[in-house]
């Protein structure tokens, strides 16, 4: 973000950056000896990343960044579409971008087949047909079945991929964090993420994820980016075009922070001094010269000439253009009067009743008529030509500009107004109390009218769904991860509000992950070169085929997996339910035995009670 400093303060450019067609790679040697190496994509709803999990300096980062977007338009074909970093500018082409994802779970799999394919080509995976190379995969926590089961289809079926691995991106990011600290597995936290859709708590007991007491609600990155964008157009209704959504993203990652206590903060900006300091003045781009009432005289003279030369040169084009036209009228009649002198009476009638005259007294009246418009057209524009011939351009203009009024007089007022109007400020936007509003949405989701807990309630939520010996152990290692979680202060926002919500005197810790962004993909990673391929928790073809799509192979940083429950068809009523008759005798049976029977909703019989 490059900035300017001048008399107002800072003043920040916006950087509008455009993304250009990521390469096409070539697959090294080291990622297909001795075994081809796991490909791993953290799929994640505002980018993905992919890359190689192979030892060494030049795969130790994602080789592929994009955004997870793809502009297709109606019935358009496959080819026509643009993937990623394919589209150079979004906002054309937002109302054309589709994603894979609805908040945070894969439902469009015909999208994410694009992506996919975008990812093997550009890696640069020339098999035809299948991929050769195990996958490393993220997905949503407490991922449902049948979007699991529709991932594996694609990836077994149409790739042919030999083995994959599902993981939560949040809890990838987790691992990575505790393997660089050198903790010890198994490992126990409270690991908050946030995305562009959505935000997990999710807690982690003894190495595996508590699926039952996972909590999520639907506020991200997108929901603070667009009430940023509503705070500015309100603010600012003149450049309500150019506050886009890209922009305020940008905002929200260079220039947005969390309060350690909102109301408190808020009070500061009351502050004319403490304005001047922390308002962020970002340019607009503009156009140095605008037409108007701010203009000189003399460039408003000018326009006025030019455009009464413009409205004279189209009506010498319509004269010219009406005088071709009635010539051509001229010359038709005259033919068709040629007829009755040369005593083709016959073709002059047929002509005559295809021109919706009556009689040659008609036909002349319009020829005499035509004759005079024409003669008096030829007049008028060699009139013209004669006064253009001695008159010099300049007194031309003079004239025009004395038929216009005597402005002479307003030079002074216009040089008053000139200076005081200042274009590039008024370009500007000032963010102010917008930098910390936008991210307290996390927080507050009641800003933007959604009635669901923010983040620290969520959090006390889950905490109390545990015992106190529990809730201390995952105080101890509370972990925040996600891109939306980069704004500067978030981490003492949670401190803080952990210290207000634990017990007096109670421990408790509060880590950020190193690159909230990348850290679900580096941890992925370290997690395939830590675990051969075959190993706890990756997936083969034959167990795809024998235990179905839906099937998950736990490990450290996988979902927990429930299998689906198939309910076995009822038997027929009349294998179930006695007949009339049957029922008949065991109640005359019943009763002769003094026994009480309970009849079930089926007709038949539950049980019997012997009576005292």
């Amino acid at each position: 973000m490059t900035s300017v400093t001048g008399a107002a303060g800072k003043i920040f450019q916006f950087q509008d950056l455009k993304f250009s067609p990521d390469p096409l790679f070539e697959v090294k040697l080291e990622c297909l000896q001795p075994s081809p190496a796991p490909i791993v994509v953290d799929n994640g709803s505002f980018q993905t990343r992919a890359g190689w999990a192979c030892s060494g300096a030049e795969f130790s980062c994602p080789s592929m960044l994009f955004r997870s977007v793809a502009a297709r338009s109606r019935g358009a074909a496959r080819s026509e579409t643009q993937v990623g970093n394919d589209i150079p500018n979004l906002e054309p082409l937002r109302w054309l971008l589709k994603s894979q994802f609805d908040r945070n779970v894969v439902v469009n799999f015909e999208i994410q087949e694009l992506m996919l394919d975008y990812i093997f080509v550009h890696l640069g995976i020339g098999t035809e047909g299948h991929v050769e190379h195990p996958l490393v995969l993220t997905e949503a926590p407490c991922n449902p079945l049948h979007c699991r089961q529709m991932m594996s289809e694609l990836l077994f079926e149409c790739y042919g991929v030999p083995q994959v691995a599902y993981g939560v991106d949040s809890l990838f990011s987790f691992y990575n964090n505790n393997t660089q600290h050198g903790l010890k597995p198994p490992h126990t936290g409270l690991v908050i993420s946030s995305g562009y859709h959505c935000s997990h708590v999710l807690p982690f007991i003894n190495g595996r994820l508590d699926a039952l007491n996972c909590k999520r609600v639907n506020i991200g990155g997108s929901h603070t980016a667009a009430y940023m964008q509503r705070l500015l157009q309100l603010k600012y209704p003149a450049h309500q075009a150019a506050i886009t959504p890209s922009r305020m993203e940008e905002l929200l990652h260079n220039h947005c922070y969390v309060a350690m206590d909102y109301q408190q903060e808020l009070e500061k900006w009351r502050s004319a001094e403490f304005y001047e300091e922390e308002v962020h003045r970002m340019q607009l781009p503009f156009s140095g010269k605008v037409a108007g009432v701010f203009a000189s005289v003399e460039e408003r003279q000018e326009k006025r000439v030019q455009q009464l030369r413009r409205l004279e040169e189209l009506n010498n084009r319509h004269r010219e253009e009406r005088l071709q036209q009635d010539q051509e009228r001229l010359d038709t009649l005259l033919a068709v009067q040629e007829l009755l002198e040369e005593g083709a009476v016959e073709q002059f009638h047929r002509r005559l009743m295809e021109l919706n005259m009556d009689s040659a007294e008609e036909l002349q009246s319009y020829i005499h008529k035509l004759s005079l418009s024409v003669e008096q057209h030829r007049l008028a524009r060699a009139e013209i030509t004669e006064l253009e011939q001695p008159m010099d351009e300049g007194d031309g203009v003079n004239q025009i500009e004395a038929d216009l009024g005597d402005e002479s007089t307003e030079p002074e007022k216009a040089d008053n107004i000139q200076p005081v109007f200042n274009m590039a400020e008024y370009h500007q936007l000032f963010v102010g109390t917008e930098r910390l509003r936008a991210p307290e949405v996390l927080f507050r989701p009641s800003l933007i009218g959604e009635e669901q807990m923010g983040l620290i309630e969520m959090l006390q939520f889950v905490l109390e769904q545990y015992s106190p010996e529990q809730q201390a152990m995952l105080a101890e290692n509370v972990f925040l991860t996600g891109g939306n979680l980069l704004y500067p202060g978030v981490k003492e926002r949670v401190e803080r509000e952990l210290l207000a919500m634990r017990p007096f005197q109670s421990h408790f810790k509060v880590s950020l992950a190193s690159q909230s962004a990348l850290d679900a993909w580096f941890g992925a990673r370290e997690w395939a070169l830590r675990n051969p391929v075959g190993s706890e928790g990756w997936i083969s073809r034959q167990d795809y085929e024998e235990k179905g799509g839906e099937y998950l192979s736990e490990h450290c940083a996988s979902n927990i997996f429930i299998p689906m429950r198939i309910s076995k068809p009822s038997q027929r009523a009349n294998e179930v339910s006695l007949s009339s008759t049957e029922q008949s005798q065991d109640i005359n049976t019943a009763t002769s035995l003094d026994i009480d029977v309970v009849p079930d909703s089926d007709g038949g019989t539950l049980g019997a009670l012997m009576s005292q």
